[in-house]
C-alpha cells in the first residue's frame, strides 16, 4: 500500500466553495463506504472551516484516482477540480505533519488543528476505516505537533491585535485585581471585557451608548457594572484601566475633557480611534492605539515565521521515524506467515512424537517447549534482517524467497 491525500484549503478554494465542501458525520461515513467498495479500506476525513481533506492508504494506483473523483462526485455542486491538490508518499505524509502542526493553517501554528485531526482519527477509528498503518501515521504526526507546541510554543505568541493590547497591559500595569473601564459592548469590546475577566480583572465597569446591549452582557459577565455613557469621565477617575472598542466616529475620550492624577493606562482597539491621542503626553498615561499595536503583531508574526522553521526539523525527524516504521511494516505480514509456518511445524512434531513415545503430561510440556525454543531460535537471525531497513526491490526479493522456501502466501505492503 501508498499513502495519498487528496484536498482542499484556504490557499486552493475561497470560502464560497469550502462552505459548500463541508463533510457531516453521515457524509463522512458515506464518502468512507464508497472508498472500501473500491478498495481503500483506511481513510482519515479532516473537514474544518478552512480545508476538506482526504488522508488514505491505496494499493494500486487507479484507486489514487478514484479517490479524488469520489470527493467530486460527493460535492457536485462545487467545482473541484481547479481547486483539489493530492501527493502520494512521502509528500503526503509530510503534508499531514504540517498541516497537524499548525504549519498549514491560516493562522500560523494555531492549536485548533490538532485537536481537530485528533477528533478526525477517533472517528474513523470509531467506524472501522482505520488500521495500524493509519493509526500510527496520524499518531505520529499529532505526537510530532504536541512536541512543537510544547518545545517551541508558536501558538502562545499573540497575533489578536486585542490579544496583543491586553498583554501589553499585563506587561505594563498587570490586570488581576485593576478596576477596568471598558468603552463599547460590540463584538471587539466583548472580547476585551472577556480577557480582563480571565485574567482576572478585580472591578469591571462597561459603558455603552446603547445600554441594552451592555446589559446583554450581563448574562455571561454577572460582576461587570453597567453604566451611561454621559458617566464615563467619572468612572475612568475611578479606573486604573481603560479599553475603548466602539464605533463613534469621533474621539469619544478627550484629554482636556478629564484630570488624571494617578497611573492611567489606555487601550485604543478602535478605528477611528476613540480615545484622544494628547493623553500620551501626560507622564502619568499609557496609550496604545492600533498602530503601535500593529506594529508588535508584526512582530511576532515574524517571530512565529522563524519558529516555523525551526519546527521543520522536528517533523523532519518524526517523518524519518515513521518512514522507517512504515517500511518495516512491509514485512510484517510475511514474518507473521513465516511464524505461523514454524507453529504449524512444532504443532506436527509434537504431535508425532506425542503418538510415538506416549509421553506423560510433565514430558509433554518439555518437548513442547523445546521445539518451540529450537525454531523459535533458528527465526530469530531471520526474522532481524527481515526487520531491517531494505530497498522495496530487496524486500519483494526476501519475500519471494520466504514464500518459495516455506509455501506461504503474502499480503500487500505498505510504503
Amino acid at each position: 500500500m501508498q499513502f495519498g491525500f487528496w484536498g482542499l484549503s484556504y490557499k486552493s478554494a475561497g470560502l464560497n466553495i469550502r462552505d459548500k465542501a463541508s463533510f457531516t458525520d453521515s457524509a463522512k461515513l458515506t464518502f468512507l463506504n464508497h472508498a472500501e467498495s473500491f478498495g481503500v479500506e483506511q481513510c482519515l476525513l479532516l473537514s474544518t472551516c478552512n480545508r476538506t481533506e482526504a488522508y488514505f492508504f491505496f494499493t494500486h494506483s487507479e484507486q489514487y484516482n478514484q479517490m479524488k473523483a469520489l470527493l467530486e462526485r460527493t460535492f457536485p455542486e462545487v467545482p473541484l477540480a481547479d481547486c483539489l491538490n493530492g501527493c502520494t508518499g512521502k509528500d503526503a505524509l509530510a503534508h499531514l505533519f504540517a498541516v497537524t502542526a499548525g504549519l498549514e493553517s491560516q493562522v500560523l501554528g494555531e492549536d485548533q488543528i490538532l485537536g481537530q485531526v485528533k477528533s478526525a482519527l477517533d472517528f474513523t477509528k470509531a467506524m472501522g476505516f482505520s488500521k495500524k498503518e493509519l493509526s500510527r501515521v496520524v499518531t505520529d504526526a499529532v505526537a510530532c505537533a504536541k512536541r512543537i507546541k510544547t518545545e517551541l510554543k508558536i501558538s502562545k505568541i499573540p497575533l489578536s491585535v486585542s490579544y496583543v493590547g491586553i498583554c501589553q497591559l499585563k506587561a505594563a500595569c498587570g490586570i488581576a485585581g485593576r478596576s477596568v473601564l471598558i468603552l463599547g459592548s460590540g463584538k471587539m469590546a466583548a472580547l476585551a471585557l472577556r480577557y480582563v475577566c480571565d485574567c482576572g480583572a478585580g472591578h469591571v465597569i462597561v459603558c455603552s451608548r446603547t445600554l441594552s446591549h451592555a446589559q446583554a452582557l450581563q448574562h455571561e459577565f454577572a460582576g461587570i457594572r453597567i453604566i451611561a455613557y454621559p458617566e464615563r469621565y467619572a468612572a475612568l477617575q475611578q479606573s486604573d484601566i481603560v479599553i475603548s472598542a466602539t464605533s463613534a466616529p469621533h474621539l469619544v475620550l478627550r484629554s482636556c475633557d478629564c484630570t488624571v492624577t494617578d497611573p492611567l493606562y489606555l487601550l485604543d482597539l478602535a478605528a477611528p480611534r476613540d480615545i484622544d491621542p494628547a493623553f500620551a503626553q501626560n507622564p502619568l498615561c499609557h496609550l496604545w492605539d492600533l498602530d503601535s499595536l500593529q506594529q508588535t503583531v508584526l512582530k511576532n508574526q515574524e517571530q512565529r515565521n522563524q519558529l516555523a522553521e525551526k519546527s521543520k526539523a522536528y517533523i523532519q525527524e518524526a517523518l524519518e521515524e515513521t518512514g522507517r516504521w512504515l517500511a518495516a511494516s512491509r514485512m510484517d505480514s510475511t514474518i507473521a506467515s513465516l511464524q505461523q509456518r514454524c507453529r504449524e511445524i512444532s504443532d506436527d512434531s509434537f504431535q508425532y512424537l506425542d503418538r510415538r513415545l506416549e509421553l506423560t503430561d510433565h514430558e509433554q510440556k518439555i518437548v513442547r517447549r523445546t521445539l518451540d525454543a529450537a525454531l523459535r531460535r533458528l527465526l530469530r537471525e531471520p526474522i532481524l534482517e527481515l526487520k531491517r531497513p531494505h530497498s522495496s526491490e530487496e524486500q519483494e526479493q526476501y519475500k519471494e524467497v520466504v514464500r518459495r522456501l516455506f509455501q506461504i502466501e503474502q499480503e500487500e505492503h505498505v510504503s
